[in-house]
C-alpha cells in the first residue's frame, strides 16, 4: 500500500509516525512521509525532520521524507491525489471533557476533503 503520512512536530503526529512505521515494516508499505509547517507545534521543522529520519532508520526501513509548505492541509491532499496514494495518515482529535472528538484544522480539512482513505491516529 502506498502510504502518505502528513506530521507537523505536534505529540499526536508523532504518535501516528510511530505507528505508521511500525505497519511499514511488518506489511512493506511504500512510506512518505509530509512534514508540513505547524505553528501550533514547538519544534522547528528541521528538529521534526531530524526525528522523522531517526525514526524511519531505527525501524529498518525504506521511507521517503520529504518537507512541504504551504497551506498542510490542502498540499496533503494534493500530494494524495496527484501521487496516488492508497492512505493519509495523520494525527489529530482529542476527546472533550464532554466526550467528543474535537479535531485540529489540518485533520478537519484532510478528513472532509480527501479522496483517499484517512487514518487519524489519536
Amino acid at each position: 500500500m502506498k502510504v502518505l503520512c502528513g506530521i507537523g512536530g505536534s505529540d499526536d503526529s508523532f504518535r501516528a509516525l510511530d505507528r505508521t512505521v511500525e505497519r511499514a515494516a511488518v506489511a512493506n508499505d511504500d512510506l512518505t512521509v509530509a512534514v508540513v509547517d505547524n505553528e501550533d507545534a514547538s519544534p522547528t521543522t528541521d528538529e521534526v525532520i531530524a526525528r522523522v529520519e531517526a525514526t524511519v532508520s531505527e525501524a529498518g526501513i525504506d521511507a521517503e521524507v520529504r518537507r512541504v509548505e504551504g497551506d498542510p492541509g490542502s498540499r496533503l491532499v494534493e500530494l494524495a491525489e496527484t501521487e496516488g496514494f492508497d492512505e493519509i495518515v495523520l494525527g489529530g482529535g482529542h476527546t472533550s471533557p464532554m466526550g467528543k472528538i474535537t479535531l485540529g484544522s489540518i485533520a478537519e480539512f484532510v478528513l472532509l476533503n480527501a479522496k483517499t482513505s484517512v487514518t487519524l491516529v489519536r
